[in-house]
C-alpha cells in the first residue's frame, strides 16, 4: 500500500495558468478573426522555435555564470546557454538574418505563440503568455509604420470594438531620445538610465505625472508613501530634467521646449516622422477617433528606435470579478531597426505590432464579444450492456453520428446508466442515446434532448406528473438514428437563437 506521505503535492507553478476548453476556443476564434486581417494586408505565416541561444535574444545580462535575468535559461551539453524566448520580435530578427538573401525585402510576416518571463508574477502578469505579432523587416520608411497602426486599427473592429471603444496611439521614440540627449543622457553610459525614465513614462497612466516624476528623479515607494511597500529606484533626474521629460511626453500636447531641445535633430526628426504617419493615416481615412497622435507613448522595451505605438481600449469593462475597470494597451509596438543589425553589421530597417492575446481575450469576453458558445458538445451514447456484441453496436452507432459531421462518443466509464447522464450533463451534452436488451430486440433506440429535458424536468413537480410527461424522449428506429439527432440538434440551435 502506498504511503500516502510520499504522494507528490499538485501545484500550479506561479505566475502559469492552466487553459479550459472554453479559453482555448475563444482564443482560437479570436485569433482567425486577427489572422484573416494580417492576411488581406498581404502578410504570411512564420513560426520560430520556443527556444533561443541566450545572446540572439538580445539581453545584455550581467550574470555570466547563470544568464537568467529576465529569462529561463540553461545550458546544453556543448555549454552553449540557451533561453526560452522572450518575445517573438527577437527570434524573428534572428530568422531574418540567417536567412536573408533568400527572404523577399521587405519581408511581410506574422507569427504567434507562447512567449516567458522570468520576473516576479503578480495580479494580471504571467511567467508565461501568447503573443500575436507581425513584422515588415526592409522598408525604412515611415509608411510601414502607418500601416501597422491603420492595420492595428482594423483588426479592433473586425474583432467587434466599436469606434469610441478603442484607440490606437502613435509617438516616435526620437522625440524622447532628442529630449534625453539635450539634456545630458546621450551616450552608451547613460543607457541605463534611459530605460529607467522610458519605463517611468510608461507608467504615466498607472501612476499620473507625479508619480512619474518620483521615478525620474530620486525613486518612488511602490505604496505611495515613504517605507509602504517596495523601492523603486529612479533615474536620478533633477527637476530641470526631468520637467523637460514630462512636457515631451504630455498627452496630445504639443510639447513647447527650450531652444536646446527644440534645434536638437533627432529631435526633429522624431517630430517630422510623426507629422509623416499622422497625414498618411489621414489620407487613408483614419480619423483621430481611430488613431491618435500621442507624445506619452514610448513602449518600456530598450530596442525601439522610431515610431512607436499602442492599441488600448478605452470602453469601462467589466472584469472578471465585476469591477468596471479601463482595460488599457491590450498590444503595442515600433519601429527596431537595431535588432536584425547585430546580426549582419548593417542597418536593415524593421517595424512590428504584438497583441497580448490572453489580456485581449479576457477584455473581449467580458465586453460580450467573445464566446465559444457554437461549440456543440458531444452527443453520447449509452452503455447499458458491456458484452463484446453490445459495445459494437454502440460503437456502431457513434461511427453513423461521426460519419454524418456530428461530434459523439460512446460512453467509456464503467458507472450505470444514472451516472452517465450526470456525466453527459456535466458535458453540457445535448442528446443521449439509450439502448437497452428491450430496444434492441426491437431494432429499436431511445434519444434523450437532455436540454429539453432538463427544461421541462424544472416546470414538474410530481413523480407522477414525470412519469407521465417523458420529458424530451423518443423511441425511433435504429435507421432514424441520425436524422432524429439532427433534427433535435437543429431545434436547440434554433431555440438559442432566440435566446431561450
Amino acid at each position: 500500500m502506498a504511503d500516502k506521505s510520499e504522494k507528490t503535492k499538485a501545484r500550479l507553478p506561479r505566475g502559469f495558468a492552466d487553459r479550459s476548453a472554453e479559453d482555448i476556443r475563444a482564443v482560437e476564434k479570436m485569433m482567425a478573426t486577427i489572422r484573416s486581417v494580417y492576411e488581406l494586408y498581404g502578410f504570411e505565416p512564420a513560426d520560430q522555435p520556443l527556444i533561443e541561444y541566450t545572446d540572439a535574444l538580445g539581453k545584455f545580462l550581467p550574470d555570466q555564470d547563470r544568464p537568467n535575468e529576465g529569462v529561463f535559461s540553461f545550458q546544453d551539453d556543448d555549454d552553449q546557454w540557451l533561453s526560452l524566448r522572450y518575445d517573438l520580435t527577437a527570434p524573428t530578427a534572428r530568422f531574418v538574418a540567417e536567412n536573408y538573401e533568400r527572404l523577399p525585402k521587405p519581408y511581410r510576416s506574422y507569427r504567434s505563440g507562447w512567449v516567458f518571463r522570468n520576473e516576479k508574477p503578480g495580479p494580471g502578469r504571467f511567467r508565461q503568455f501568447m503573443q500575436f505579432d507581425a513584422d515588415t523587416i526592409g522598408t525604412p520608411g515611415v509608411a510601414a509604420d502607418a500601416e501597422m497602426a491603420m492595420m492595428m486599427a482594423d483588426v479592433m473592429e473586425a474583432l467587434g470594438i466599436k469606434r469610441g471603444d478603442y484607440v490606437i496611439r502613435v509617438n516616435n521614440r526620437k522625440v524622447l531620445d532628442g529630449v534625453l540627449e539635450a539634456i545630458g543622457l546621450g551616450g552608451d553610459e547613460n543607457a541605463g538610465r534611459r530605460l529607467t525614465v522610458l519605463r517611468a513614462i510608461d507608467k504615466l497612466d498607472k501612476l499620473g505625472p507625479e508619480g512619474v516624476k518620483l521615478l525620474l528623479g530620486p525613486g518612488r515607494w511602490d505604496g505611495g508613501k515613504e517605507g509602504e511597500g517596495d523601492f523603486a529606484k529612479g533615474a536620478g533626474l533633477n527637476d530641470v530634467q526631468a520637467e523637460a521629460v514630462l512636457l515631451a511626453t504630455a498627452r496630445n500636447e504639443q510639447p513647447g521646449q527650450d531652444s536646446s531641445v527644440s534645434s536638437n535633430a533627432v529631435y526633429q526628426e522624431g517630430v517630422g516622422e510623426l507629422s509623416t504617419i499622422e497625414a498618411l493615416v489621414r489620407a487613408a481615412g483614419y480619423a483621430e477617433d481611430r488613431i491618435a497622435m500621442d507624445r506619452s507613448v514610448v513602449r518600456g522595451l530598450e530596442y525601439y528606435t522610431g515610431p512607436v505605438f499602442e492599441a488600448e481600449l478605452l470602453a469601462e469593462i467589466p472584469n472578471e470579478d465585476g469591477q468596471i475597470v479601463r482595460f488599457g494597451s491590450v498590444g503595442g509596438g515600433g519601429r527596431y531597426d537595431g535588432l536584425v543589425s547585430r546580426f549582419r553589421g548593417e542597418p536593415v530597417p524593421a517595424t512590428g505590432f504584438s497583441i497580448g492575446v490572453s489580456r485581449l481575450m479576457t477584455a473581449l469576453k467580458n465586453l460580450g464579444k467573445l464566446d465559444s458558445a457554437d461549440v456543440i458538445a458531444p452527443v453520447v451514447v449509452l452503455v447499458m450492456d458491456r458484452d463484446t456484441d453490445s459495445l459494437g453496436r454502440y460503437q456502431k452507432m457513434v461511427s453513423e453520428l461521426r460519419a454524418a459531421g456530428i461530434r459523439s462518443e460512446m460512453y467509456l466509464g464503467g458507472a450505470g446508466m444514472k451516472a452517465q447522464l450526470k456525466y453527459a450533463d456535466r458535458r453540457g451534452c445535448p442528446v443521449a442515446i439509450i439502448q437497452g436488451g428491450d430496444e434492441r430486440a426491437k431494432g429499436e433506440l431511445q434519444i434523450k434532448d437532455l436540454i429539453e429535458g432538463a427544461r421541462l424536468s424544472a416546470e414538474i413537480t410530481g413523480n407522477a406528473e414525470w412519469r407521465a410527461a417523458r420529458p424530451a424522449q423518443v423511441t425511433v428506429a435504429e435507421s432514424e438514428l441520425v436524422a432524429e439527432v439532427k433534427k433535435i440538434l437543429a431545434a436547440q440551435v434554433e431555440e438559442r437563437a432566440r435566446g431561450k
